[in-house]
């Protein structure tokens, strides 16, 4: 029995998990981790009265690096669904993990329609030059962009140096009209709209022709058998991975 703690329990994401861990029977839901309701509030004060094996993470950008340093040397394993975590941190929770022998899974989607989308993304950068992301979420949505579309971006990355072949010089009149500029200088557009869960759409250009790859998510159960999937990989193999695509 693996027994499971979720942090951000109360939020649309954390209600969503605790309700899939009670419904799995390999899984124990020990602790519920939030700062409001009948919560823990930290998840120091959650391990003094409970034994968590892994820890699921879905809170704020802010708060997941620190969260996750604190499980890999206190021995809890961590599935990291929080976006916003930098190049530079990532690579020390590698280390941390391997130094630790503490599983830690950070998935920037657990849909496996979105991580399909990014690996066939992947595919297609090797016969295009030219790319670009529009990513749309929620208007609670707080990092800009989100993982999904980093995560693509670097991925598409391992084709070419540069997906802006052939294009002119090019002058904002509005700053920012252009999006951000990402691996390989992939343009990244980001949306945030009441009405959307998540979505994203890779567009390819050539002469020519026009190919998109695009996922929407419509409910956040699509996300709850790839949570699943990375809290069993985790409290079995205690390894790091970075995009739930490496454990499917």
């Amino acid at each position: 029995m693996i027994k499971v703690a979720v942090c951000g329990a109360y939020g649309k994401m954390g209600q969503e998990v605790c309700a899939a861990v009670d419904a799995d029977s390999s899984m124990k839901l020990v602790a519920k981790i939030d700062v409001k309701g009948d919560a823990f509030r930290t998840i120091e004060e959650a391990k003094r009265y409970n034994e968590i094996d892994v820890l699921v993470d879905f809170t704020q950008p802010s708060s997941i690096y620190e969260n996750a340093k604190y499980c890999l040397h206190n021995g809890i394993n961590i599935v990291i669904g929080t976006t916003g975590l930098k190049d530079d941190e990532i690579a020390f929770l590698k280390t941390l993990s391997e130094k630790h022998h503490t599983g830690c899974l950070i998935a920037p989607n657990f849909s496996t329609g979105a991580v399909l989308m990014m690996m066939f993304s992947q595919m297609a950068a090797k016969y295009f030059d030219n790319a670009e992301i529009i990513e749309l979420h929620h208007n609670q949505k707080k990092d800009a962009p989100s993982g999904t579309a980093i995560k693509t971006a670097l991925m598409m990355s391992e084709a070419k140096e540069s997906f802006k072949a052939g294009n002119c010089p090019e002058t904002e009149t509005i700053q920012g009209a252009r999006g951000g500029t990402s691996y390989s200088d992939i343009q990244i557009h980001s949306v945030r709209m009441p009405g959307y869960i998540a979505s994203q759409e890779v567009i390819f250009g050539s002469s020519g022709q026009i190919f998109k790859i695009r996922h929407d998510s419509m409910d956040r159960k699509c996300y709850m058998g790839g949570v699943l999937l990375a809290v069993k990989h985790v409290a079995d193999k205690k390894d790091f991975v970075y995009g739930l695509e490496n454990i499917m």
